[in-house]
């Protein structure tokens, strides 16, 4: 037994019965140690050792006692928070407490000014509990917020040992008391709760120390900071704010689809999620020997196209959320072919990480340790599955975890580098008991041999679970025609015989049985017994037959030319996007009426989900690309890369503008921006995105390839010379920046070897777009003002000389040429201590890096402004009002030209104007009037005068 002080009142951390491979717990300071782990220790001798007076004797006795009546072996207890202790351990230890609550089975609450008495004296009907409950002093304590919101289960007892009920029963009572929203006492993750909303909840608590108000809220938010005490309490808010809004950014940049959305999608789709058809599953041995054996940790469902293993897994899904929301983490992701943005394994990480983070925010911690030097790129770039592979095997190793369920559906459309996905799958499934994986693919063998090498594996094959699937297949045949019966008045006897035909022929086929059950409901009834013979049995003689009506119809060539586009893009589209791509389309007056009408007219290949075109299945898709594949693509699927790219740049190069959205403002930043409606992008978004994709891919037959598209004059030329800086906004506005990079990077290699008659322009885009990405993914339009920052022989700078921004003039010059430096990455707040091959994963160099500071005359101090109404502090928060420094000045807002605190805006009268390249930023600075000159790290000065017209 050990006995742990951590109260700034003398109070206790007490555990029981620690065996030697037990951790203390972290966030205790270790104050005594009594005996060994061996000891028994009475209740005399810890009170004694603790110094405690009766009353802290009689709250441990309670708290054994009624541990011993849940049947509970181990507790400890908490008399009050943790004293001044070092500053690194007592981050820690503040940190955890919010996860040891949340992972304790229950937790008691002892009301010491709450009596058992039923009744008030004046016979009302308020029983005297509850009004002292509603009272009591544990609600007016800041510390006491976590133990009520972390714990799943929290009981309350009177001074006297009454349970007056637990979190749940006493909701209400707690929710007029507290005004926390019951979903939060429900157990709600926190972080689905706003930061103004969650720092409302602290209200009317109080702390003995003042900054404890805010270190009382670091489990809330997730954040990890060291207490500085005698800081204040305004500073301690302000950098808890400052560490949960990091943890935001955090989520908000992992985030590249919310499974859950993903989730609800596929069920709609599928016509919703019907429990006779998994429910099998819950009661199936192997998943039972799964679930509850400590070293089966891996499952694996495998079985045919159509048999059902998405929605087995949404079923899956849906139990475990309610039978271990409490004791466990449940995190999920759909792999889907059809979408190159989740059919790789770094998008497969950026999901399960996004839900564990969500789910708890303290493990955001393993994600910023990276984040915040690399920000958004760690989740994009090369090394992208690198860094997020480390970051999630840290984070389910987190001691603060009790146990992680962690399912992927659809491996084998996991499109590239399956294998290094199925490796992580097996370390991290033999490094930790607490780690359960459940994933489903396709009878692939190879899936199989990756897997061979986990430990305790357990294989769940839906073609031995044959009677089980067979009759979870005819349960759903059967609710789908009991609708279809409805739908259209089928008699007993016509409702029997499509039963029939659908029982016989569906092979156990979840996918035959709904593909068929939609085409009947686009049918009258009239003879619907001898129309089913049109639907063969199997998957591949139902897609062979829906093809051949589609040849057969008038709308024949249109219908192909949909397929073959949604065949072939590299994500799913929208409608929109849709009747841009499709030349027949976009020609027609009814838009996307017709686009919905084609999309009908596809048997059922096809399906709209919320305006997005998408296969029915997988199957679907693999059956046109194998056994239509000559009758979508007859002249070869590198030809409809070409149509699909030459349509992109028709239709963008008539409709992309400056400032497309109306924005106005230069500085408008991407997060202040919502699209319009109409949205002038909705039927571009796609072209902008991906028409490079479709080039390249195009280029790869150079027997079928036009060298003229990249020639001179020709129309990539042509684009580029009009329209490149009015993509790279669009690009920004769809915030697909890092893509955008990519994208000119294959189209500087395509040129440079097919042809060198581009190959300055292109190059020249390249460097445009890769040395001012920071500043347009920040905000769009500054597109425009980074023309004033770059060379003055740029080929883009001269193509767009007329977009500068008018009444902004810099001096002196920019340089001719681009330098040696292709990119700056921001965000690194330390020193460069190494130099790594992204390629090797070697170590090129190890450096001794020392900051040089130069010292051009000007005030050297970045947070103070020389203007001509005096010396002003600019490092306060924009909020609020500068103060000259000079006694002798007068109060000025921030008008005209100046800087923001960060050095990294010239902004005028207060709005954000020309963000500035990482070598234009001050080292020092001065402003007089509508002029700022500005000293950099180079020893250079320049200067910035705009016109008093400027908008």
């Amino acid at each position: 037994m050990r006995l742990l002080q951590c109260g700034d009142a003398g109070g206790y951390y007490l555990t029981k019965s620690w065996t030697s491979d037990e951790a203390i717990p972290p966030y205790a300071v270790l104050s005594h140690t009594w005996g060994t782990d061996s000891d028994e220790v009475t209740f005399d001798d810890l009170t004694r050792c603790a110094g405690m007076e009766k009353p802290g004797y009689e709250k441990i006795q309670f708290c054994a006692q009624q541990a011993a009546r849940d049947g509970l072996k181990h507790f400890w207890v908490d008399t009050c928070c943790i004293n001044q202790a070092d500053n690194v351990e007592l981050s820690q230890a503040i940190t955890s407490m919010f996860d040891w609550y949340r992972n304790a089975t229950r937790c008691y609450v002892y009301l010491s000014d709450v009596s058992g008495t039923s009744h008030n004296e004046d016979d009302t009907h308020v029983p005297l509990w509850e009004a002292e409950f509603t009272k009591s002093k544990w609600f007016t304590r800041g510390w006491t917020l976590q133990e009520l919101l972390a714990p799943s289960l929290v009981d309350f007892f009177t001074h006297d040992g009454m349970k007056l009920g637990h979190k749940g029963s006493l909701e209400e009572q707690i929710h007029q008391v507290t005004g926390i929203p019951k979903l939060a006492l429900q157990g709600v993750p926190l972080s689905q709760f706003s930061v103004n909303e969650r720092l409302s909840w602290k209200e009317g608590r109080q702390t003995k120390l003042e900054e404890d108000k805010a270190y009382s809220l670091l489990g809330l938010f997730g954040v990890s900071m060291p207490p500085i005490y005698g800081e204040g309490v305004g500073s301690a808010f302000q950098r808890l704010l400052d560490e949960a809004r990091k943890v935001e950014k955090c989520l908000q940049d992992a985030r590249l689809t919310d499974p859950r959305d993903d989730k609800r999608r596929i069920e709609n789709t599928k016509g919703g999620l019907l429990e006779d058809s998994y429910c099998w599953v819950l009661e199936n041995a192997d998943f039972q020997r799964w679930r509850n054996s400590s070293q089966s940790r891996l499952l694996w469902v495998k079985g045919d196209p159509g048999k059902g293993k998405t929605m087995l897994l949404c079923g899956i899904i849906n139990d475990l959320s309610k039978s271990v929301a409490k004791a466990a983490l449940l995190s999920y992701f759909f792999c889907q072919a059809t979408d190159s943005r989740i059919n790789n394994p770094t998008a497969v990480l950026r999901g399960l990480i996004y839900l564990l983070v969500y789910q708890q925010p303290s493990l955001a911690a393993h994600v910023r340790k990276k984040h915040d030097h690399a920000g958004k790129a760690l989740f994009e770039d090369a090394n992208a599955w690198v860094a997020l592979s480390d970051i999630f095997t840290d984070m389910v190793q987190d001691p603060s975890l009790k146990n992680v369920y962690l399912i992927i559906d659809a491996l084998d459309e996991c499109v590239t580098d399956l294998p290094k996905l199925l490796d992580l799958i097996v370390q991290t499934s033999s490094a930790s008991s607490r780690i359960k994986w459940i994933m489903s693919s396709r009878n692939w063998p190879s899936i199989e041999e990756r897997l061979e090498r986990a430990g305790d594996k357990i294989r769940l094959s839906l073609e031995l679970n044959a009677d089980s699937v067979s009759a979870a297949v005819r349960s759903y045949i059967k609710h789908k025609v009991s609708l279809l019966a409805q739908d259209k008045k089928y008699s007993n006897q016509t409702k029997q015989a499509v039963l029939n035909y659908l029982y016989t022929n569906a092979n156990d086929t979840f996918l035959w049985a709904a593909l068929v059950c939609q085409n009947l409901g686009k049918m009258s009834r009239l003879n619907i017994v001898t129309k089913l013979k049109a639907f063969p049995p199997g998957l591949d003689c139902l897609y062979e037959r829906m093809m051949q009506n589609i040849n057969d119809s008038a709308d024949a060539d249109l219908c192909k030319q949909t397929l073959a586009t949604v065949a072939i893009v590299y994500r799913p589209i929208t409608l929109h996007e849709l009747t841009s791509l499709v030349e027949e389309l976009d020609s027609t007056d009814e838009g996307l009426d017709s686009a919905q009408d084609v999309v009908s007219l596809c048997g059922s290949l096809l399906t709209v989900r919320d305006g997005i075109v998408y296969f029915v299945h997988q199957s679907a898709k693999d059956f046109l690309l194998k056994e239509a594949y000559r009758l979508i693509f007859p002249s070869g699927r590198e030809l409809f890369h070409y149509t699909v790219f030459s349509r992109s740049l028709l239709v963008m190069s008539n409709a992309l503008r400056r400032d497309i959205y109306g924005l106005g403002a230069l500085g408008c930043s991407i997060e202040q921006i919502a699209q319009p409606k109409p949205d002038p992008l909705a039927a571009l978004r796609y072209s902008c995105i991906y028409w490079i994709d479709h080039l390249y891919d195009y280029a790869s037959n150079q027997s079928m390839f036009d060298a003229s598209v990249l020639e001179s004059g020709g129309v990539v030329d042509k684009f580029m010379r009009k329209k490149f800086l009015y993509w790279l906004e669009s690009v920004s506005l769809s915030e697909s920046m890092p893509k955008g990079v990519v994208s000119i990077g294959r189209l500087d290699a395509l040129v440079e070897v097919i042809s060198h008659r581009l190959i300055l322009l292109v190059r020249d885009a390249r460097r445009f777009i890769m040395y001012h990405k920071s500043a347009i993914e920040i905000s769009p339009l500054q597109a425009y003002g980074a023309l004033l920052f770059s060379p003055t022989r740029s080929v883009i700078r001269a193509l767009f000389e007329d977009e500068e921004p008018k009444g902004i003039v810099i001096k002196p010059g920019m340089q001719d040429r681009w330098s040696n430096c292709l990119q700056t990455l921001e965000g690194h707040s330390s020193y460069v201590n190494s130099v790594w091959d992204a390629r090797s994963g070697e170590c090129l160099q190890t450096l001794n890096v020392e900051r040089t500071v130069y010292d051009l005359s000007f005030d050297s101090n970045d947070s103070y402004l020389r203007t001509d109404k005096g010396i002003f502090n600019i490092g306060a928060p924009s909020t609020s009002t500068p103060t000259p420094i000079s006694t002798e000045t007068q109060i000025a807002q921030y008008q005209s030209v100046a800087l923001d605190a960060s050095g990294t805006w010239i902004t005028y009268d207060s709005v954000n104007l020309l963000r500035l390249p990482s070598e234009y930023r001050p080292s020092c600075s001065a402003v007089l009037g509508d002029v700022i000159a500005i000293g950099v790290g180079n020893g250079r000065v320049w200067r910035c005068e705009v016109l008093r017209s400027i908008t």
